[in-house]
């Protein structure tokens, strides 16, 4: 859309002013516009008011100190999931101290999709591929499951929150999503929400196309379910299929490794639903 200037004579405002005029608002809005996508946003506990003040924690002084090379009164925005996202400005930053004090708000808070995401954990980098992107395609909560094929036991909770964190931190989203401790397989069917559609990605007999899974969740609440490396077990498979609430569903003709498995079933759901 082009700009035109007009003038209106030797007692009103000249054409080349009127074009210095309408030249400054559209780079106003344009560097307001890249400012803001450039700027970096930090995930915070505390509660967002208007000129109130935010501690830093050492990994977000660290990196705004000595990464970015941050000093006092330099801006970014940040978020908590309850006060929507807020620009900020920088007002301490030292070694072991910083601190930042929200401005105005620029987005109001907004929920995420009502998704939980189960998985079979597998080891330490592909685990943190498969939070990050779970966390970017808006899981809600994150639960890991052991299942009898894990190829691992333990499960750092602490790393995938700090993982789900970073993630929506760098994918704009407006909250992070909760890190459930690991469960069993029978411990999370046992204490599972019977309202809660659990479709489970593995193919079998009776395992139903990804798409008609998603429908006959009937806008209900829903999970899903992906397995290990080796695939769920036969008694695995029959104990879940025998549960009211589940639907076994195929994700396609390819044998898929588990987080390839997990962020198909994502996409597929948020394209179905």
């Amino acid at each position: 859309m082009g700009v035109r200037a007009y003038s209106f004579g030797q007692d009103g405002i000249n054409e080349t002013f009127a074009r210095h005029v309408c030249m400054c608002y559209i780079l106003f809005i344009m560097l307001g516009h890249s400012d803001r996508k450039n700027l970096p946003r930090l995930f915070v506990p505390q509660n967002l008011v208007f000129e109130g003040t935010c501690d830093l924690s050492e990994n977000q002084i660290h990196y705004l100190r000595n990464v970015l090379r941050f000093q006092s009164g330099a801006q970014l925005l940040i978020f908590n999931g309850r006060d929507g996202e807020w620009l900020a400005e920088l007002t301490e930053i030292g070694k072991k101290r910083g601190a930042v004090k929200p401005l105005r708000q620029m987005r109001p808070q907004t929920p995420s999709p009502d998704i939980l995401a189960a998985f079979a954990p597998v080891k330490k980098t592909r685990l943190d591929f498969m939070i990050e992107k779970a966390t970017e395609l808006g899981a809600s909560k994150l639960i890991p499951v052991l299942t009898e094929r894990c190829i691992v036991s333990r499960v750092n909770t602490e790393r995938m929150t700090a993982q789900a964190v970073e993630a929506a931190e760098q994918c704009a989203r407006m909250d992070v999503p909760d890190i459930s401790e690991p469960a069993t397989l029978p411990a999370l069917l046992e204490k599972w929400d019977k309202n809660r559609i659990l479709i489970v990605c593995a193919e079998r007999g009776d395992s139903v196309p990804f798409r008609a899974a998603v429908q006959r969740a009937q806008n209900k609440p829903v999970a899903i379910l992906t397995g290990p490396e080796g695939g769920f077990t036969d008694a695995e498979l029959d104990l879940l299929a025998a549960q009211e609430f589940t639907v076994m569903a195929d994700l396609g003709p390819r044998i898929l490794r588990a987080e390839t498995a997990l962020i198909a079933a994502l996409s597929g759901l948020l394209l179905h639903q």
